[in-house]
């Protein structure tokens, strides 16, 4: 293909295309590449934009498989192997290995090739100052000759084993190349007429476009994909679980203090200060500041004999409550905590009024990371307080609330909680870990905890909580909780994520 009287530089690549096709008949675009001293892509750039001009020309679309450099591979064909380099560093009487090693930036690799190689070797002769020297006179430097070879298109010279050592190496790789034959088509012609894109006031005005010529539009194009703002899964999730609440009559609670009070958190609900949820290996304790001093002197009073000597029919734990323990502040391990002082507040009202409470918030646990597993998540809960409430109802109103997050598999557990009697886990089968997962825990709040409160002694609260992060991996089908928190996460899965809808009861 003669390339002389063809226009030069890329933006002259439409109309040398023409030319070649026009001479040659047809034409390949890796060829006209190589040819041009072009990137491909240029030329089938410029391709395709001839075929928008209508049937000019022809492309019929050609795969072939070939073996191309790395990046270090063409620095090897240029600069010579890490070996030979190491080789030829190293002076007549000998060289320290580190000051070897300082030599090149693939020195390690280099040095242990030419190690294997019978190259060079390490003279110990005195074992305060060790040298490498060369153990031959001379080398050839295979791997440089080989890798020219293939440079040239010519892989098939290099024998398949060394292939694939040099692939191991990251010196080359098998590619799929793309490329087109390009003929000519309806409409030929080596001379490019430009083509309106629109129709102006201009043209209808003097007539022009009648004689125009106007490009095509492409109906099926994509729009430009905006760039925005994302929600990410679980602020999907939470808006829905929020909504639920919400159709279901329950009010939210306030949740803004991540910092609590171990007085609010554990001893309010009646759990003991020497439970291991109260150790530093479960719980992170602030340092400053250390300790709060704000509670209530009559509730306070009231929880002390409660957890110490007991009362409201309950012999309590029988050991010294501690105020120290009470006023150690922390980061908050659950929601209850906030429930605690909604219930407080209740009971301080003339007359008690059922309510519905709901809250969606982070807490913090200090614990190992695994798949299920975080050290900061977020917590749903709702608590119901009403005279007379059963288990039956606790059990009735989570299938109800489970059944309008579209889990209809569910199973219950008995459990142990400090703050509830009876308690309940909540299981749901996960479809992508095949198996039964945690997601809630429940119960009936105790006597203990309520009454000192000052609620009426017919008034029962029942309570659920869940984290967020479970449901929200069940519904999305994620094996992994680190693949929807953390700095592993995915962000094109973020952005990507459907809306999501929880499946309505029918």
């Amino acid at each position: 293909m003669a390339t002389a009287a063809e226009p030069g530089g890329n933006e002259g690549l439409p109309q040398a295309i023409l030319l070649a096709v026009d001479r040659l008949g047809s034409v390949n675009t890796l060829q006209l590449a190589y040819e041009r001293k072009v990137d491909h892509q240029d030329v089938v750039g410029a391709m395709k934009s001839l075929s928008s001009l209508g049937d000019m020309i022809g492309a019929e679309e050609k795969r072939s498989e070939e073996w191309q450099l790395s990046t270090e591979g063409t620095g090897i064909v240029e600069h010579g192997s890490h070996e030979a380099n190491i080789f030829n560093a190293i002076p007549e009487e000998g060289i320290p290995q580190a000051q070897l090693m300082k030599s090149s930036p693939h020195a390690k690799i280099g040095f242990s090739k030419a190690m294997s190689g019978g190259w060079i070797l390490i003279d110990k002769s005195d074992p305060a100052a060790p040298l490498v020297k060369r153990k031959v006179a001379s080398i050839t430097d295979t791997l440089r000759e080989s890798l020219q070879q293939l440079a040239k298109g010519n892989a098939s010279a290099i024998p398949e084993k060394d292939l694939k050592d040099y692939k191991k190496r990251k010196l080359v790789q098998f590619v799929i190349v793309r490329s087109y034959d390009i003929t000519k088509g309806s409409s030929f012609s080596t001379t490019i007429v430009k083509q309106d894109s629109e129709l102006t006031p201009e043209m209808i005005a003097s007539g022009s476009w009648k004689d125009a010529s106007f490009k095509s539009y492409n109906f099926d194009a994509m729009g430009t994909t905006l760039e925005c703002g994302h929600l990410h899964p679980l602020l999907k999730v939470r808006a829905q679980f929020r909504q639920i609440f919400l159709e279901m009559g329950f009010s939210e609670m306030p949740t803004n203090n991540y910092v609590e009070s171990s007085f609010w958190n554990f001893d309010a609900l009646f759990q003991p200060q020497q439970h291991p949820a109260r150790d530093a290996h479960d719980t992170f304790f602030i340092k400053e500041p250390a300790t709060c001093n704000n509670f209530p002197d009559d509730y306070l009073k009231r929880v002390h004999q409660v957890h110490q000597e007991g009362g409201y029919g309950s012999q309590g734990y029988g050991y010294e409550w501690k105020i120290e323990e009470a006023q150690k502040n922390l980061m908050r391990t659950h929601t209850t905590a906030v429930s605690a002082r909604m219930l407080y507040k209740l009971a301080q009202q003339p007359e008690f009024q059922p309510v519905k409470y709901f809250s969606i918030d982070r807490v913090f646990r200090n614990e190992s990371l695994d798949a299920t597993h975080l050290a900061e998540f977020h917590q749903i809960e709702g608590v119901v307080a009403d005279r007379n409430l059963t288990l039956g109802h606790l059990i009735g109103i989570l299938r109800k609330f489970f059944q309008k997050l579209g889990m209809t598999r569910l199973r219950f557990k008995p459990a142990y909680n400090p703050y509830t009697e009876p308690s309940l886990e909540v299981f749901s089968y996960h479809d992508g870990l095949k198996k039964w997962v945690e997601i809630g825990n429940s119960g009936v709040f105790r006597p203990e905890m309520l009454l000192p409160m000052g609620l009426p002694k017919d008034v029962s609260v029942i309570a659920w909580g869940l984290s967020l992060e479970r449901p929200t991996m069940i519904k999305y089908k994620i094996n992994n909780i680190r693949d929807l928190v953390g700095h592993k996460i995915d962000l094109k899965m973020v952005k990507e994520a459907p809306i999501y809808l929880i499946d309505a009861e029918s």
